[in-house]
């Protein structure tokens, strides 16, 4: 099982802004994606129904960008264990020539769905997503 997730997203013309390239809301949406598909093709069903994650934080570095009908390989991965009920997330995105342009550190948080509290990642939750 890898424990990096890889994506590749296309700019469409609903992605673009008035400058002609996509807009800074559109890569928080494709950080978003990339770390729920994550997610879902790792975590087991069992936790999947038990757990859902929120975002607490991102922090985004935009290098470059991207014009309608050009994409970007996203690459996520999880570069260190849980702090209690958070875990920080990668999310690098390159455009055709590999070079990243957008990068970023986002913070997440567990919650329990049946409870709708937050709580600490439990290990196996962890496991299958780390280095």
């Amino acid at each position: 099982m890898s424990k990096r997730h890889t994506l590749t997203f296309t700019a469409g013309p609903e992605h673009i802004d008035e400058l002609g390239h996509v807009n800074n809301a559109v890569w928080v949406n494709w950080i978003q994606d990339i770390a729920t598909a994550h997610w879902a093709a790792v975590a087991c069903a069992e936790h999947q129904a038990a757990y859902a994650w929120v975002v607490t934080r991102h922090e985004i570095d935009y290098r470059g960008n991207i014009a309608e009908g050009e994409s970007v390989n996203a690459e996520t991965y999880i570069p260190e264990p849980p702090s209690g009920a958070r875990f920080d997330r990668r999310v690098d995105f390159r455009n055709g020539a590999g070079k990243v342009i957008v990068s970023a550190k986002t913070t997440w948080a567990i919650i329990d769905r049946a409870s709708g509290r937050i709580l600490r990642v439990p290990r196996d939750v962890a496991a299958p997503f780390l280095p």
